[in-house]
């Protein structure tokens, strides 16, 4: 069984509503089932963002001024 939605007050700029209008009705869609898609997306992103952080945590690091430094020495910069 689905969960019930909540409801939330989202402000977008015009053309971005209008957007998603147009895309409602071309694709049988509601806005709603749209923005939930888009949300759903970005929070999956973010999810293999830091599955890929925690994977190279024990990787070492390097500061942008060694970085830098390393290209100064080797006549890079």
């Amino acid at each position: 069984m689905e969960k019930a939605s909540k409801r939330v007050t989202v402000y977008l700029q015009p053309e971005y509503h209008h957007a998603l209008r147009v895309k409602a009705a071309e694709t049988e869609y509601s806005v709603s089932e749209l923005v939930n898609e888009a949300v759903q997306n970005a929070l999956r992103e973010d999810a293999l963002d830091l599955e890929a952080f925690e994977t190279r945590a024990d990787e070492p690091s390097i500061t942008f001024e060694k970085v830098l430094e390393k290209l100064r020495k080797d006549g890079k910069l």
